[in-house]
């Protein structure tokens, strides 16, 4: 834990002179403080990527352990609960993939102003990406209410899933609004650099769900028991109370963003760039996000067993990827400051050092998933046929996390570049074109089951992450105008 920073910064760009040796836990300190503003543009690139990627990774790994502690409560009310949460929270992609949409517009041009020390056009793009998020989350908020039922049925739901889940699926599609602020202003404290704020926010809100969720799940002491409905009511207020604190800290005066009420007002050119930006970004979300409501219809076919092992995996798969998003922020915002500063050649250096970081931890945790599957399944469900679905799935995805560790990273570095587009098309070619007719035609006419569905996943994530190497050397990316 002493290794100086010097090592830890690429070869090819000195340290600035008189630079000291600073040992890794001073940076692990200093990042998650976030006291100090760093010119990220300048210095050993390994330092500002841990700079950045420390607190990015820790804002993430509450938001992990919530998932799988959320599941894990909600595995002891039975398969019809565990199955309702997965169908909304495949449900729930599309508003993930809107509100990550609108975060990477957000990213890319405030990162591309902070890079050029222009902080008013900073503050003028989280401005009007915050009134994006708010008008677009009313909307959506009030039609999913509306329509929860009806949608976990076209799902596939059963109807014992559906009597189970429907408030579940009601207030959590109704919340969207605390899910779509909390993505997007967490967005603009990222391309700012302040991954420090984003962290506390995170942390605050998943901090009330974990303790909350229990409460509201089994009826503890005062709390009323509202079975899996608890579990939905105590992430949403969590949320709610994360995008609170969020918003308040962005319009503080000390924020590397210093919004003010006048930025809020229209500002037709900013929010046409942004909505640009993010339309494409949400289309590459949507597409990536929505290939797993594909694959969730093909399992729903073989019965809510198959479903619940299928959703337990995917929360212990998402458990240790959310870390490694960490890993991809970082690199995304490192690429968009360095090309507002005009330095392409630093920005493609920090993405390589932050892939190379990214595969040394996911190809660790994917052998200790592989080995120790039953093991840790055996936590969430002791239906050996809910279990055996689980650990079918976690193996199989697990063989391809070296290079998904790879495709993460390089994926929201085209984001950061803000060239949301050509990700867009990677993932179409690989999640519909590829994954969806292999999942059928493995778990059907192949005659597989639902470990044909296992087997697509693995293989597309890994299809998209060569692609995207192929393509991220071409260097187009570096002349991307924001």
């Amino acid at each position: 834990m002493t290794q100086p920073a010097e090592r830890l910064s690429d070869p090819s760009i000195p340290a600035p002179a008189g630079a000291e040796s600073v040992s890794l836990w001073t940076i692990v300190r200093e990042s998650v403080r976030g006291e100090v503003h760093h010119d990220f543009t300048e210095g050993p690139i390994g330092r500002a990527i841990l700079l950045l990627a420390v607190p990015m990774v820790l804002e993430v790994v509450l938001e992990s352990i919530f998932a799988v502690a959320d599941i894990f409560w909600v595995s002891h009310l039975g398969a019809d609960s565990v199955a309702a949460v997965g169908l909304t929270e495949s449900l729930l992609t599309v508003v993930y993939a809107l509100a990550m949409g609108l975060g990477i517009g957000a990213t890319a041009v405030v990162a591309r102003r902070i890079g050029e020390k222009d902080r008013e056009g900073a503050a003028r793009a989280a401005a009007q990406a915050l009134v994006l998020a708010v008008l677009v989350s009313v909307v959506l908020g009030v039609t999913g209410a509306l329509l929860a039922p009806r949608l976990l049925a076209l799902m596939g739901g059963t109807p014992s899933v559906i009597a189970t889940g429907r408030g579940y699926a009601t207030i959590m599609l109704g919340g969207e609004a605390a899910i779509i602020v909390l993505f997007v202003v967490n967005a603009v404290f990222r391309g700012a650099g302040d991954a420090a704020i984003a962290m506390r926010v995170l942390w605050l809100a998943n901090i009330i769900n974990i303790v909350l969720g229990p409460l509201l799940i089994f009826g503890v002491g005062p709390f009323p028991r509202l079975g899996v409905t608890g579990a939905a009511v105590a992430t949403t207020f969590g949320r709610s109370v994360g995008a609170i604190y969020a918003v308040v800290r962005l319009f503080r005066q000390a924020s590397r963003v210093p919004v003010v009420p006048r930025h809020l007002r229209i500002d037709v050119g900013v929010m046409r760039q942004i909505l640009q930006l993010s339309g494409s970004a949400t289309l590459q979300n949507l597409i990536g996000m929505a290939s797993w409501i594909g694959l969730v219809r093909i399992l729903a076919g073989f019965g809510s067993d198959a479903l619940a092992g299928y959703t337990i995996a995917v929360r212990l798969i998402i458990f240790v990827l959310l870390p490694s998003w960490g890993l991809s922020n970082a690199a995304a915002t490192m690429v968009g400051q360095s090309l507002g500063a005009r330095k392409p050649e630093r920005a493609e250096a920090s993405v390589w050092r932050a892939a190379r970081y990214n595969a040394y931890f996911l190809t660790t945790v994917g052998v200790l998933f592989f080995v120790a599957a039953p093991l840790i399944v055996r936590a969430f469900s002791t239906d050996p046929t809910v279990a055996g679905y689980a650990v079918r799935c976690l193996r199989i995805v697990a063989l391809g996390y070296p290079l998904y560790a790879y495709g993460m990273v390089l994926t929201q570095s085209f984001n950061g570049a803000g060239d949301t587009w050509t990700p867009t098309w990677l993932n179409l070619l690989c999640f519909w074109i590829f994954e969806i007719p292999v999942a059928w035609a493995l778990a059907h006419p192949a005659g597989f089951g639902p470990g044909g569905v296992f087997w697509a996943i693995m293989t597309a994530f890994s299809m998209l992450a060569v692609a995207s190497g192929v393509v991220f050397r071409t260097g187009r990316w570096k002349t991307r105008m924001v």
